[in-house]
């Protein structure tokens, strides 16, 4: 078992990435192992762990398809549509209600109105 070098937060040398520097600059890790680790200190409590990838060694980002698009909007419509009512709610279902908020909390329709 090999360990991973630690460095402090923000400290970390030129030519490590994590994650989402990788993709802000158009790379994905590309199947490489972690190779370094930051560690950020917190009191009473364990220490934040960002995981570092190297940057040459990583592959540019696979650009979308239209096929992929074409899924991507079907999933994201899917969670738009209420299981309930069958139509497009307008925003993303809450899975704490499984439908939307019309039919989860639907208006009492025989409650008399004050004058």
């Amino acid at each position: 078992m090999t360990t991973l070098p630690t460095y402090r937060w923000h400290l970390a040398p030129d030519g490590y990435a994590t994650r989402r520097q990788l993709r802000a600059r158009g790379l994905r890790p590309g199947g490489q192992d972690v190779a370094a680790q930051l560690e950020r200190p917190r009191r009473r409590r364990p220490p934040l762990v960002a995981y570092l990838y190297r940057v040459d060694l990583a592959k540019p980002v696979r650009p979308m398809t239209p096929a992929r698009w074409t899924a991507l909007a079907a999933a994201n419509r899917a969670r738009r549509t209420c299981p309930t009512c069958q139509r497009d709610a307008g925003y993303v279902i809450p899975a704490s209600l499984g439908t939307c908020v019309t039919c989860a909390f639907p208006e009492p329709s025989d409650s008399p109105r004050s004058a």
